[in-house]
C-alpha cells in the first residue's frame, strides 16, 4: 500500500506527534508499504533524523498568512512561495509564534476547517500536484483534526480514503478566544464525519473527543522503538523530568514537590524543548530554587537529540512528568518505561490506562505536589519496588507500546476501511 501522512509541524523540538508520524512511516517501511511523510505548515524538528528529508513544506505557516490576508500573494508565482518556505525563515517565524495573537490564531485556525471559505486554493494546489506526481497514494492519513478541513477537497480531487488522528485538539482549541473557540468546535466536528475512519491515541482520549465531538474514534497507542533505549541505572537517587518546559506539563509541580522533599542527596534533572514565552517562565522556576538553595541539585537539558536522551533516560532512577491538562497519552511516558524506569504520574488523563495494566508506577492526587512528593518519596525509600516496576514498563512497550505494534494496528485500520 501507498501511504502519506500528512503531519502539522509545529516548530517544537519535542513534538509528540511530529515523532509518532516518523516512527509510523519508518515502520510501514519496515512491513513493505511505501510510506511517505509530508510537513504542513513548518519543517519538523525531531531529536532523530526525519524520513523524507528532502520533501518540501506544504501550507507553510508564512504563505497560508499572506495568501489568507493579501489578494497578491494569491496571485504570485509558485517560485515566489517557495521563497517564504524556507526552512531557515519559517523556523524563525515558529520561534515567535507566541508573540501571534489569540485572535489571529483563532481566525487562521478556522480558515483551515471551513477551507472552501479560505483563499488558500493555490496552496491546495501544490499539495495535490505533488501527490500525483508518483502516483496517487492509497491512503491519507491527517496528524490531527485540526486539518481536517482539507478532507473533501482531498477526497474529491484525489479520490482516496482519509484517516484522521487526534493529538491534543482539545487544549489548542479550548486556548481560543470567543467566537473562535466555539466556531472551530462546532466545524471541526462538522468536517470529521468526512474522514473514513478517526482514531485517538488512547481510550482516554477517544471518549473525550466523543463526548465533545460526538464522534467515536478507533484506539491505537504511539508507539517507539526500544532499540533505541537501554536500562537506566536504577542505584542512583536522581528524578527526571523529559518533556517541554512549560506549565501544563507540572513542571512546576514536579519543581514544588522536589522543593518539599527537602532531601540534599537527590538530584533532579529536567530535559525538553523550550517554546516561545517559556524562557520567562522557567527563570521564574529558577529563581525559586534557587531562594530555596537547591539551584545546584537541579540540572536542565534542552533539545536533546535522540542518543542524548537515551543516555539522560539511562541515568535517572525515577520518572515524572505530572502534567496538569488532558493528555491523551504522553509519548514522554512510554519512553521512560523503554528504559526500564518506575514512573509517578497523576491518577488523570490517559495515564492510568497505561500504569495500572503493566504496573509500572505510582499514581497519585493530580495538581498535589505534596501527593507527588509522598509518591517519589515511596520509591526513593523502596529501590526494590523501583525495579520491580521498571521491568514490568519494559515488557510492556515490548508488547503493547512498540512501533511495531503501531504499525500493525494501523495496518489492520486501512484493511477495515477499504472492506468498508
Amino acid at each position: 500500500m501507498k501511504i502519506t501522512i500528512l503531519t502539522a509541524g509545529t516548530g517544537s523540538y519535542y513534538c509528540g506527534a511530529c515523532m509518532r508520524d516518523n516512527a509510523l512511516v519508518k515502520a510501514l517501511r519496515a512491513r513493505g508499504h511505501d510510506a511517505h511523510l509530508v510537513p504542513m505548515y513548518l519543517p519538523l524538528q525531531l531529536d532523530e533524523q526525519r524520513v523524507d528529508q528532502e520533501t518540501p513544506v506544504f501550507f507553510g505557516g508564512l504563505n497560508v498568512y499572506l495568501q489568507e490576508k493579501f489578494a497578491l500573494f494569491r496571485k504570485l508565482p509558485r517560485w515566489v512561495d517557495s521563497l517564504f518556505n524556507g526552512r531557515g525563515l519559517l523556523r524563525a517565524v515558529a520561534k515567535r509564534s507566541h508573540m501571534t495573537s489569540a485572535k489571529e490564531q483563532g481566525e487562521m485556525t478556522y480558515t483551515m476547517l471551513a477551507f472552501e471559505e479560505s483563499h488558500l486554493g493555490k496552496e491546495l494546489d501544490k499539495l495535490t500536484d505533488w501527490l500525483r506526481r508518483d502516483g496517487v497514494p492509497d491512503f491519507i492519513v491527517l496528524s490531527n483534526a485540526l486539518l481536517a478541513g482539507l478532507t473533501r477537497e482531498l477526497k474529491l480531487r484525489l479520490g482516496v480514503p482519509v484517516i484522521c488522528t487526534f493529538q491534543g485538539e482539545d487544549s489548542f482549541l479550548d486556548g481560543l478566544p470567543e467566537p473562535w473557540r466555539s466556531k472551530c468546535w462546532s466545524e471541526m466536528a462538522v468536517r470529521l464525519v468526512d474522514c473514513d475512519a478517526l482514531v485517538s491515541p488512547s481510550r482516554f482520549y477517544a471518549d473525550l473527543m466523543e463526548g465533545r465531538l460526538g464522534t467515536p474514534s478507533e484506539v491505537i497507542p504511539n508507539g517507539i522503538d526500544l532499540t533505541t533505549y537501554r536500562q537506566a541505572d536504577l542505584k542512583v537517587t536522581r528524578i527526571g523530568y523529559l518533556a517541554r518546559m512549560t506549565h501544563v506539563k507540572g513542571l512546576g509541580l514536579l519543581i514544588d514537590a522536589f522543593i518539599h522533599l527537602a532531601d540534599p542527596t537527590l538530584e533532579l534533572t529536567i530535559a525538553g524543548t523550550m517554546g516561545g514565552g517559556d524562557d520567562d517562565y522557567v527563570a521564574s522556576l529558577k529563581k525559586k530554587l534557587t531562594d530555596h538553595g537547591l539551584q545546584d541539585q537541579v540540572t536542565w537539558h534542552p533539545d536533546l537529540e535522540l542518543a542524548e536522551k537515551a543516555v539522560f533516560l539511562a541515568n535517572l532512577s525515577i520518572f515524572s512528568v505530572p502534567a496538569i491538562y488532558p493528555e491523551g497519552f504522553g509519548l514522554y511516558l512510554v519512553e521512560a518505561m523503554a528504559a526500564g524506569l518506575p514512573v509517578v504520574m497523576p491518577r488523570a488523563s490517559a495515564f492510568p490506562e497505561i500504569i495500572e495494566p503493566a504496573g509500572c508506577g505510582l499514581l497519585v492526587e493530580p495538581e498535589d505536589p505534596v501527593a507527588l512528593a509522598a509518591g517519589l518519596r515511596t520509591l526513593i525509600d523502596d529501590p526494590a519496588l523501583g525495579e520491580s516496576m521498571g521491568k514490568k514498563g519494559r515488557l510492556a512497550v515490548t508488547e503493547r507500546y512498540h512501533v511495531d505494534a503501531m504499525a500493525e494496528n494501523f495496518e489492520e485500520l486501512f484493511r477495515k476501511v477499504v472492506s468498508q
